[in-house]
């Protein structure tokens, strides 16, 4: 047990566990704005008002069927369709949220990039490694 609180409580380990739950909070912020903002809007563009629900039937309907012809509900009802609508969407959801952790990730590349460029002072074992180096080029 003590080993896996020392695993725990690693920094790397707690930063990852940050990351995925704001991740994961970020990809819902980002599926709200591609399903109810943006998709809307392409779907008005492309005479739908919901692209999502833009499909095509590849086989029959079962038998008997009294269900709405949605995306959805036919689905459900075991239909084989070809979903363009939800994929396009699916897609446009992925490169906001690409874009966004790109944005991220170059944010914090530029905060951390200072502290990154100032060396700390070589210790006084390298200095003397260095002296000896150069002593024993000079000679003949």
């Amino acid at each position: 047990m003590s080993g896996f609180r020392e695993f725990i409580a690693r920094g790397n380990v707690l930063d990852l566990a940050v990351a995925v739950i704001i991740g994961a909070a970020v990809a819902t912020i980002i599926s709200s704005l591609t399903d109810d903002i943006i998709m809307p809007l392409v779907g008005a563009i492309f005479g739908g008002a919901d692209f999502s629900n833009h499909f095509m039937i590849l086989g029959s309907v079962p038998a008997g069927y009294e269900g709405p012809i949605t995306y959805a509900a036919l689905k459900a009802a075991g239909v084989p369709i070809l979903g363009y609508g939800q994929f396009v969407t699916t897609i446009v959801n992925f490169l906001i949220l690409a874009f966004i952790i790109y944005q991220i990730v170059r944010l914090a590349s530029r905060l951390k990039r200072p502290a990154e460029e100032t060396a700390p002072a070589p210790s006084d074992e390298l200095l003397v490694l260095r002296e000896i180096r150069d002593a024993l080029r000079k000679r003949p």
